[in-house]
């Protein structure tokens, strides 16, 4: 444990952070999987509203530092190449 005062502040805000980047991470991963089981299902119209969703998260994972651009990069080009193969 720290002693120092501003050290147990880091503490507590480290925590903070890291549940908030969990949360984040999981809803991120979860849209993932939901887009690609609707596509996955051959269910257009369902594809079609999470696909921007979908994107939207991969772009925010992006910001927040949770993904590489590459990445999101590649995700995205994936996803748009399967609700084209629709």
């Amino acid at each position: 444990m720290p002693n120092i005062r501003s050290a147990k502040k880091r503490v507590l805000v480290t925590e903070t952070k890291t549940m908030q980047n969990k949360i984040f991470k999981t809803s991120y991963k979860t849209a993932c999987k939901k887009y690609e089981a609707a596509v996955e299902a051959g269910n257009k119209d369902e594809a079609n509203a999470l696909y921007a969703a979908t994107i939207k998260k991969v772009d925010t994972a992006v910001t927040k530092g949770i993904i590489h651009k590459n990445t999101a990069a590649r995700k995205k080009s994936r996803y748009t190449k399967m609700l084209a193969a629709m």
